[in-house]
């Protein structure tokens, strides 16, 4: 017969293994961590976990779950995979505060619905914990359902959740946190699909050493890839003399005989031409799709826009819409 102390032993270590295949420690503490550096670093406050819990929920519990009013972030995933993470009013208003007038108040709260700008501006502390999860879950096996998510929309209602999500179990966790030591308390909320799409983590091999400069590249060629290059879109030039220009004044207009609304230079920070392309629109707002290369100007692949972007031309556009009129405003 088995040692009674032992069929104990037996029974705590199989829970414990079926804890951390369900997302246990692993994701709860690297969640902690991860949501703590992301505050202290985008927003200069702390926050404080006060309790927390992992589970398994369906998508019609998850649609339950938000406080009114929440900022509901739709995340986007490995495999076309799509989660959500909640921030509750308090917890929303304390990020907003933190970064608006540099401290998180405990004011009473104004009962408001979140707005596209709301979203922005907490969309950057939103990543910053995804990435530190990720990282943290580098060689745990919750990597595979929690790691690759990023911040993709915003919702101010939950009822659109059950046509924008997958219809299957999610992994949840629900965390009541406190915003510099006590001045908001609310809730955050992640939910990530249960069935995990995203890559395990690396196997490590013993006795390889990986290779520095194939490593180096990579790396370099993601910083490059991602710096932000800024191009200015040209509809004509005009040359006066100074003493005109001195006196130009609010409502006066100038002609601008050159200018054309197919003729649209694109142009880097130092002047030089970079491509040409036509006014247009695209889904509302105003856009400039690319021509073929032109004589003199370097053909550059990874700007071309897609050909099967939808744009519409400007129409009814006579002369007058061609006139620079100076406003004042600076």
């Amino acid at each position: 017969m088995a040692e009674p102390g032992l069929g104990i032993l037996r029974r705590k270590v199989t829970a414990a293994k079926a804890e951390v295949a369900e997302g246990g420690p692993g994701a709860d503490r690297c969640w902690r961590l991860a949501m703590a550096r992301a505050v202290r670093d985008k927003l200069r406050t702390t926050v404080d976990f006060q309790a927390m819990s992992v589970d398994r929920r369906s998508l019609a519990e998850i649609m339950d779950m938000p406080q009114d009013r929440s900022l509901i972030a739709v995340l986007d995933g490995p495999a076309e995979g799509l989660g959500v993470i909640v921030l509750s009013p308090p917890v929303l208003a304390g990020f907003i505060e933190a970064q608006t007038i540099g401290k998180v108040k405990s004011t009473e709260l104004v009962a408001r619905r979140p707005t596209r700008t709301d979203a922005a501006m907490v969309a950057g502390v939103i990543d910053a914990a995804l990435r530190g999860l990720e990282a943290a879950l580098a060689d745990e096996a919750d990597l595979t359902w929690a790691g690759g998510f990023r911040y993709a929309s915003f919702l101010d209602d939950p009822r659109p959740l059950g046509l924008l999500l997958e219809d299957a179990p999610f992994k949840v966790l629900r965390a009541e946190v406190s915003l510099a030591r006590g001045a908001r308390v609310g809730e955050i909320l992640l939910a990530l699909p249960a069935a995990g799409r995203g890559a395990g983590p690396a196997t490590k091999s013993v006795g390889v050493q990986p290779d520095t400069g194939r490593v180096f590249m990579a790396a370099l060629a993601e910083r490059v890839n991602g710096s932000q290059c800024r191009l200015e879109a040209v509809l004509a030039r005009l040359t006066l003399p100074l003493s005109e220009v001195m006196s130009l004044s609010e409502g006066m207009v100038l002609a601008l005989p050159q200018a054309g609304l197919d003729r649209i230079s694109l142009e880097g920070g130092d002047g030089r031409l970079v491509a040409e392309g036509r006014l247009g629109q695209n889904r509302g707002l105003r856009a400039v799709r690319l021509n073929e290369a032109a004589e003199g100007v370097a053909e550059a692949p990874a700007m071309a826009t897609p050909p099967d972007l939808p744009m519409a031309e400007f129409g009814g556009m006579e002369m007058d819409d061609m006139m620079y009129r100076p406003t004042g405003t600076g």
